[in-house]
């Protein structure tokens, strides 16, 4: 019997027991919010403001809290709105739902090895050894390690916790009625399509059948390329709710055993993270859509000369995108990459996001392109403090995320400025990752090389 104080017996996933916990939660925040809008009445209209900004961050702290304790869906909706919804939500909103974690609380065993049972059958789940402690836990599903006891080939079981995707639409619609309390999410079109999107990721996270495809669809990508490992899938073990895998080692991308790497063995990895990204958008159409840098592990060469291997471990977050999108962003890149404002506009021309913007708003936008190009180009106009002596970009000292979210967020401040498609949110946080990625392991590296092959007509399928 585990004596993890952190241990959990059963998640509460019934509906009525989340409604009523969240709408006691949304009463109590909006009735606080209701007394501090009082008790400003004859404050100045700046003052009144203030406090306001001040009570709704304070109250949406309080909320974020108790959506934790919650956890299941309710956490990794609260994720993906702090992710992807800063076109929609207030600051102090998305800097709160920032702090929603998956907590280190998990299922107990006793309470999962029932539904792993019944899943697999008596027959398969006879055949493993299952590890009664979790390798790691999640908002939506926890790890187990297994031996199979015929080969003892090293597995691992990702297991959906009981019930989460049940709730799923249930928890949406409960955040979603937490946020409007506070009066500070818009009644628009747009919000409603994101809020769509919300729910559609969501079931992909929880579509086992899915992920399972599309990790094998990653592993015939890859399976001969040395610098990536990617698990392999054993299907007699995967059901609807349990996806079987190979055990992969490796150690975390910001661990100080990788920080502690030679330059050349950071760069070199650095080199196959951006491969890697720029291969999903111009080659496959198939993207990873969640920078969370628990995705991926490094595995160290054993050997002086070997390769040192990323491992990429989830896919549940993988989407294709349609062809106009990427198109797009082919060409945009492409115009970026070469300075071409002019092919930046032609590109622009013909979507509704680029064309209801006024002139000095595109220019902002292109400006941004260029920017976030900068690590890519000849470096002839690259602040002298990015480069080293070998005339490489230092990604670390560049600063580049923190710069190109400040002037993506003066863009947004346009009164022409409209919300973009969301799929192409997700491929700016796709880079704005892969960015935090290459600051994280101060990548000192000439990334042209690495773009310009996929820029070339006729380059992707």
């Amino acid at each position: 019997m585990s004596d993890n104080p952190h241990e959990m017996k059963r998640l509460k996933t019934g509906a009525f027991e989340r409604r009523f916990s969240l709408a006691k939660a949304g009463f109590i925040a909006s009735a606080r919010m209701a007394s501090g809008a009082a008790g400003s009445m004859f404050a100045s209209p700046g003052e009144r403001e203030e406090k306001r900004r001040r009570m709704m961050a304070e109250q949406a702290q309080y909320l974020v809290r108790e959506m934790g304790k919650l956890k299941g869906s309710v956490v990794k909706i609260g994720q993906m709105m702090a992710l992807y919804g800063e076109h929609f939500l207030p600051p102090e909103i998305t800097s709160a739902l920032h702090q929603l974690n998956d907590d280190t609380s998990t299922l107990a065993w006793s309470s999962l090895e029932p539904v792993v049972r019944a899943q697999l059958g008596e027959k398969r789940f006879s055949e493993l050894d299952i590890n009664p402690e979790p390798l790691g836990a999640a908002s939506l599903a926890q790890v187990h390690r297994a031996r199979r006891r015929s080969d003892g080939a090293d597995l691992v079981l990702k297991i959906q916790y009981p019930g989460v995707a049940q709730a799923i639409d249930t928890d949406l619609n409960l955040v979603t009625q937490l946020l409007r309390l506070t009066k500070a999410v818009p009644q628009s079109r747009e919000f409603e399509e994101w809020l769509d999107e919300v729910r559609m990721m969501m079931h992909r996270e929880v579509n086992y059948p899915q992920e399972m495809e599309t990790t094998r669809l990653f592993y015939s990508y890859l399976k001969n390329d040395v610098r990536y490992a990617v698990p392999r899938i054993y299907t007699d073990y995967c059901t609807d709710t349990v996806l079987c895998m190979s055990f992969e080692r490796g150690v975390p991308i910001n661990s100080p055993i990788v920080l502690g790497l030679s330059q050349d063995r950071r760069n070199r990895i650095a080199e196959a993270a951006l491969d890697i990204c720029c291969r999903e958008v111009f080659e496959w159409g198939e993207i990873q859509t969640d920078p969370n840098f628990g995705n991926y592990l490094v595995r160290l060469a054993d050997k002086e000369g070997e390769t040192d291997r990323i491992v990429l471990l989830d896919f549940g977050a993988v989407r294709d995108f349609p062809d106009d999108l990427l198109e797009l962003a082919r060409k945009l890149s492409r115009a970026a990459f070469y300075k071409d404002r002019d092919g930046m506009l032609a590109a622009m021309t013909g979507f509704t996001f680029f064309d209801n913007m006024s002139a000095s708003t595109k220019d902002g936008i292109i400006d941004l392109f260029f920017l976030a190009i900068e690590p890519f180009s000849d470096l002839k106009d690259a602040p002298p403090e990015t480069l080293n002596a070998k005339g490489e970009y230092c990604w670390a000292k560049s600063r580049l995320h923190v710069r190109a979210a400040t002037m993506a967020a003066k863009s947004a401040t346009s009164r022409s400025f409209s919300v973009p498609p969301k799929e192409f949110m997700f491929i700016s946080r796709k880079f704005m990752g892969a960015y935090t990625f290459m600051t994280v392991i101060d990548a000192q590296i000439i990334a042209r090389k690495i773009l310009e092959p996929y820029l070339q007509p006729g380059s992707h399928k």
